[in-house]
């Protein structure tokens, strides 16, 4: 029995872990190493040594008295559950989203400090959000030749940098030498990137996202309250229910500065320790930055692949009005991804949400909810 279980060993979850020194505490990741995708191989905090590790490791199921059931450890109990289970990319289908060299801008850039040889190869970073630049900067760093693509408009983009001038620098540090277009998206890929402003480029490798979308499941399993698609908390990083708290991007998309200082209150909050509440004024911010173009929602044809596991297009979708009797009769979110692509592509789509969350949160053997 721990005193605090940390779902998520990122810079939120390690973060928590240092603020709950004193505390028997296990830290759960289903990476192979912590840091996340952000520290992913350039580890910037090590993990305490109160602190018991469980990497590659897998919660399928979470059950009242905090049990958490898992592929690798079987059930671990904690008095207390701070959940920093980080976010996933948004992919919004367009003709040729699946072929070979398409990328999701992040899983490029996870290849890549994994050791994949970019050198000389000319890629193409586009969708939206603040990632699209990390990624482009990884890149170019690797000596990849990068281009980057941004729907949101160029004046959306100013106004945020004039009203966070602290960030000014490092924006300025990784625009240095990438080659941007903004208010401009792909349409098709056909081995050549095609624009929504006409032009086309040639291309070695595309990576595209359109964002992040948090990763909720675990909190909502446990029956902790949304608000906007986010995991509502209290300023404490508190959840809905009682002993859960939140921190990082689960709780609003906001970067690395939140994810810290979020992970801290938790962890703090978790001990019974005095805090200070964080900002969300960021948060709202990058939301209006980076809304989405209506446009965006129409690339897809009737043709395009939407659930890539079981291989369903936009034209077997169409005729349906809810996730529910989409998922019935195409099996579209019934794959190995459990709807995590497909489903916010509906969404976006066609305003579909999943009605509920049910175990296994991950695909596990069946013989594993024998524990």
């Amino acid at each position: 029995m721990f005193d605090i279980a940390v779902l998520g060993a990122g810079p939120a979850g390690l973060a928590a872990c240092r603020a709950a020194a004193g505390k028997r505490v296990v830290l759960i990741d289903d990476n192979p190493s912590h840091g996340g995708q952000i520290w992913r191989g350039e580890l910037a905090i090590s993990i305490p040594d109160h602190v018991t590790f469980h990497p590659s490791t897998r919660v399928f199921d979470l059950r009242p008295g905090f049990t958490l059931h898992t592929d690798t450890q079987g059930v671990i109990s904690a008095a207390k559950l701070i959940v920093c289970s980080g976010a996933r990319e948004l992919f919004l289908p367009f003709p040729g989203w699946t072929l070979p060299g398409v990328f999701g801008a992040g899983g490029l850039q996870a290849f890549v400090k994994s050791g994949l040889d970019v050198r000389g190869k000319r890629v193409a970073v586009a969708g939206s959000g603040p990632l699209l630049l990390a990624v482009g900067a990884t890149l170019r760093k690797r000596g990849a030749k990068v281009s980057v693509i941004e729907q949101a408009p160029l004046g959306r983009l100013l106004k945020l940098l004039r009203a966070y001038p602290s960030k000014l620098p490092q924006a300025i540090t990784m625009r240095l030498g990438l080659p941007m277009r903004t208010g401009t998206w792909p349409v098709r890929f056909d081995g050549k990137l095609h624009l929504s402003n006409g032009s086309a480029l040639e291309v070695d490798y595309v990576a595209c996202g359109f964002g992040l979308v948090p990763n909720t499941e675990a909190a909502q399993l446990l029956g902790c309250r949304l608000d906007d698609g986010f995991v509502a908390v209290d300023s404490k990083q508190q959840t809905s229910v009682a002993g859960v708290y939140c921190a990082g991007e689960p709780t609003g998309i906001g970067g690395l500065e939140k994810a810290l200082a979020e992970g801290e209150v938790a962890g703090r909050a978790a001990c019974g320790l005095a805090t200070r509440p964080v900002s969300r004024r960021f948060v709202r911010d990058l939301i209006e930055t980076y809304r989405l173009h209506p446009d965006l929602a129409a690339l897809a044809k009737a043709d395009t692949v939407v659930c890539r596991c079981e291989n369903v297009t936009r034209g077997a979708l169409d005729p349906f009005r809810s996730w529910r009797d989409a998922k019935l009769q195409t099996r579209c979110g019934m794959g190995a991804c459990q709807g995590r692509i497909c489903g916010p592509i509906t969404q976006q789509l066609y305003g579909w949400t999943p009605e509920s969350v049910r175990p296994p949160i991950v695909p596990v053997p069946a013989a594993l909810f024998d524990q």
